[in-house]
């Protein structure tokens, strides 16, 4: 089975995940190796505390192994019993390897303890379908609570929502998440794994993926960005100028590469100033294409990235670095762009917007309620639970204090920091 990013790309065929990845470390402090077994199975040689369990929807339990004929739809749950970053790989029979989580679709792989998470969830702008090969299919899920470095192991590519798996067979991919985790402290990873078979004919033949996965999954359309007010000015060139284009006529390669990737003249058009100093990176207007609004490229120096805001969180980004140094460097609280705008769907309160990934923080907007900032332990435990997606549903106003502690306010209840530890209200 395959999948599409988003968390975009080609018919994900339901992968044999015959990964049984059981990461872990030794019951010392200290980082130990990770077992690979005769099965290319990676195997925690410690019982961790930290717990990580998968299943699909035809078998909750997580021990049978169902079958999906061609054409079905799937989907995954998972659940920790700590906070964790969980990543989610799919391997089926001819040893084709997927990432399905994290993805470009959703807004943060982090998962709160106890809290259950369905892949695609609700409102999601793709799905899992099953398209084959006929064999053994397996699901491993990664717990850790340290994000991982993947870069050798998985990559994001262009516009696509799923990241391209750069290994293949699950022995290969056992050997790669082995380095990966061999850095970790003793309890600080874990896995589980869960079994399916794809057999028969296509129910109904599955329709193509978009945005460079190797999986059967197809994305449905989403809603684009909305139209925004013009960023703070910046030095204008007297004739065209090109992306990442400086006053010196050099090139920011890092920007040059962003327009190539996010279909520049689909989504930014024009430059209109030069690529400028900002803080200490560097930033460039562009005139925007239709309900993307006004946007900018912003590059942080050190960042081999850069990355594009719009519109209504362009507005807000610069209200607020105004507000806090006069809008000549980045605002304290958000700091750079750290990733693409996402376009965020209908929750189940009927709300869609649009979500900013910072340095330190993000920026969620819709034209129901307006564009609020959220930041540390408040953004943390939102997007632990499935961010706008789960009961919280969308901010309404911005991350505020009360008693000197930070609290939170959303669609559906509140997050508050009681006495140090943060707690999610319904209402």
């Amino acid at each position: 089975m395959r999948q599409a990013q988003p968390f975009k790309h080609q018919p994900l065929q339901t992968a044999a995940l015959l990964l049984s990845v059981l990461l872990g470390v030794g019951a010392q402090a200290s980082a130990s190796p990770a077992k690979i077994t005769a099965q290319s199975i990676i195997v925690n040689p410690v019982d961790t505390k930290l717990k990580v369990e998968v299943w699909v929807n035809r078998d909750a339990g997580g021990q049978n192994n169902p079958t999906y004929r061609k054409g079905e739809q799937l989907s995954v749950g998972l659940k920790t019993n700590q906070d964790a970053y969980v990543y989610l790989f799919n391997v089926n029979a001819n040893g084709q390897i997927d990432l399905f989580f994290p993805n470009n679709f959703e807004e943060s792989n982090f998962v709160k303890a106890g809290v259950t998470r369905v892949f695609p969830p609700q409102g999601a702008k793709y799905t899992f379908t099953v398209g084959g090969p006929n064999g053994q299919d397996r699901l491993l899920a990664l717990a850790s609570t340290r994000p991982l470095d993947l870069e050798d192991v998985a990559r994001f590519a262009e516009d696509q929502g799923f990241a391209k798996v750069r290994v293949q067979g699950q022995e290969n991919l056992a050997r790669a998440l082995s380095i990966v985790v061999n850095p970790l402290p003793a309890e600080g990873w874990t896995t589980d794994t869960v079994s399916f078979r794809v057999a028969g004919e296509a129910v109904t033949p599955p329709a193509p993926a978009q945005g460079g996965a190797t999986g059967s999954v197809t994305i449905t359309p989403g809603q684009g960005p909305q139209p925004a007010p013009q960023p703070a000015p910046q030095p204008t060139p007297s004739g065209q100028i090109q992306p990442g284009e400086r006053q010196n006529a050099a090139r920011d390669q890092a920007m040059v590469d962003a327009y190539a990737r996010l279909k520049g003249s689909e989504s930014l058009g024009q430059a209109v100033t030069y690529a400028a100093p900002w803080g200490d990176g560097l930033w460039q207007k562009f005139r925007g294409v239709g309900a993307y609004g006004d946007a900018v490229l912003l590059h942080a120096n050190g960042s081999s990235r850069s990355y594009a805001v719009h519109g209504m969180l362009l507005e807000r980004y610069l209200a607020l670095a105004k507000a806090e140094n006069g809008a000549t460097r980045p605002p304290g609280r958000l700091g750079w762009a750290a990733g693409d705008e996402k376009v965020i769907p209908r929750n189940t309160y009927g709300t869609s917007g649009l979500y900013g990934f910072f340095q330190n923080g993000a920026l969620y907007g819709t034209e129901k309620y307006g564009t609020f900032w959220l930041t540390g332990a408040v953004l943390k435990t939102y997007q632990g639970l499935g961010g706008s997606g789960s009961f919280l549903g969308f901010p309404t106003r911005d991350q505020y204090q009360i008693g000197g502690a930070w609290a939170a306010d959303f669609e559906g209840g509140t997050i508050r920091t009681v006495s140090g530890a943060v707690k999610v209200y319904r209402k």
